[in-house]
């Protein structure tokens, strides 16, 4: 595998417009099924799997902690074999679209950082007094059913669909799915892809193979640029600040681009 700093070059000579070309022939439209917001075996239909809960995003977990000399192979099996099983909803967010999320309440609400984010479960293990330990990046808040917070069944819709109640302040790997780019260091939501085009991978969703426009194949291949240099500089961030935290029972440490984090957000040199 070439180097971070290697792919983070080639993910920003990346051509948008080859992009929008491959979303082209591939083709894609949403359906609004939901099946990438909500989690595996939740409180719906148990027959309905979410189909990108298990997004990958945590190579950049992989990059880092392997640059770290830290075990990632729990969280490569986890994300693997993240469909064996019923889960959670699994999305990595940035620690700026968590910011951005925190202030996209409806007039003077603003969420507070749990009420967005949570740490990302590989790596945790399962003490006497909850999770603990250290673990890399942030996913999206879950309800208790292990849908994305941020997701609503539509009742009004004649195809029981959902929709996003942040949908203008969505993350980048919610823009772009069910596409990824062939990169090492970046993300690949659902394990292999089930169709590629050039340098675009696709992953399992129903909306594939429908006709996309080619304004709305760009605005995707826009985002998935985007977000495939987000992720390689998040990475390479993460590797560079990483420091190994004693962590007690019922503690967990989140190392991001900013340092390492209490679930709350704050810096663990904050005092408590």
């Amino acid at each position: 595998m070439e180097s971070l700093e290697a792919e983070l070059e080639r993910a920003r000579g990346l051509d948008a417009a080859e992009l929008a070309d491959a979303i082209e022939s591939i083709g894609f439209e949403c359906t609004r099924c939901g099946a990438c917001c909500k989690a595996v075996e939740g409180c719906g239909d148990d027959t309905e799997a979410a189909t990108n809960d298990t997004e990958t995003a945590t190579n950049d977990t992989e990059a880092a902690t392997n640059d770290t000399e830290t075990a990632t192979n729990d969280t490569e099996a986890a994300t693997n074999d993240g469909d064996a099983d019923g889960h959670d909803h699994v999305a990595t967010v940035f620690p700026d679209e968590i910011r951005r999320l925190q202030n996209s309440g409806a007039g003077e609400q603003s969420y507070d950082w749990r009420d967005v984010a949570r740490p990302m479960p590989y790596g945790l293990t399962e003490g006497e007094s909850g999770p603990e330990g250290e673990t890399f990046e942030w996913s999206l808040a879950t309800d208790d059913c292990g849908d994305c917070t941020f997701y609503a069944e539509d009742e009004a819709a004649d195809d029981n669909g959902g929709r996003c109640t942040v949908h203008g302040d969505r993350p980048l790997v919610c823009r772009t799915y069910p596409f990824s780019v062939a990169l090492g260091g970046t993300s690949q939501p659902m394990g292999e892809a089930v169709d590629e085009e050039g340098m675009v991978r696709a992953h399992e969703c129903e909306g594939l193979g429908r006709d996309i426009s080619r304004a709305e194949a760009e605005d995707l291949a826009g985002a998935l640029k985007e977000r495939a240099v987000r992720e390689l500089e998040e990475a390479i961030a993460v590797r560079d600040t990483y420091t190994s935290v004693q962590t007690g029972p019922g503690e967990v440490v989140v190392h991001d681009s900013e340092g390492a984090k209490r679930p709350d957000g704050a810096p663990v040199d904050d005092a408590s």
